[in-house]
């Protein structure tokens, strides 16, 4: 299957996750050492971030017209919509920001080189983390899926304060309203 377009999605067609309860253990908890490359080239230790940080982790962003991982990628629940999640976040940056986010970042399992590609395709303003190796993954037992043989961040979002999640979103469906859902969230829950 071709990935043509990948923000024109018909979310009706596209079946939603089901909250399997692998986030709960979440809220509460204090995040691990782990440094993570950014595709701003900087090295990145999320615990050690001091205010109000949102991280939002997706499966896997795809690139215009290349073939998707697998031919059922869109039926797989929760798998599609990480372009449009990652688009809406950096078209909500600034209010983002505005209502009290000091740090914005994605996470993927993806590696530097490609998050690199798709975050100056698309203009971010904020960097992407890459967990490749896993690490802050196992060490917070984020809820992955595996497809192809790879290891993915099933869609969620954090809210962090000092280095302890506050809040999670999660699961996210459809992926293109998760910025509003957290901005709303930051705007409900000033600091």
């Amino acid at each position: 299957m071709n990935q043509n377009d990948l923000l024109a999605v018909d979310w009706s067609k596209i079946p939603a996750p089901q909250d399997d309860g692998a986030a709960r253990h979440l809220i509460g908890a204090a995040l691990p050492p782990v440094n993570l490359l950014a595709t701003n080239d900087a090295m990145v230790t999320l615990a050690e971030l001091s205010g109000r940080t949102v991280v939002f982790g997706y499966p896997r962003t795809g690139e215009p017209g290349k073939i998707a991982l697998v031919d059922d990628w869109d039926m797989i629940p929760g798998a599609r919509g990480c372009t449009p999640q990652t688009c809406a976040f950096r078209d909500l940056f600034a209010d983002l920001k505005a209502a009290g986010a000091q740090h914005v970042f994605g996470l993927s399992t993806q590696s530097n080189a490609y998050q690199s590609e798709m975050a100056g395709r698309l203009h971010l303003p904020f960097p992407v983390l890459s967990d490749e190796a896993l690490e802050l993954t196992h060490a917070l037992n984020l809820p992955t899926m595996e497809v192809a043989g790879l290891v993915m961040i099933k869609r969620l979002a954090l809210i962090v304060d000092d280095g302890r999640i506050t809040h999670v979103f999660y699961p996210v469906f459809p992926p293109d309203r998760n910025a509003g859902d957290v901005l709303a969230w930051l705007k409900a829950n000033p600091r």
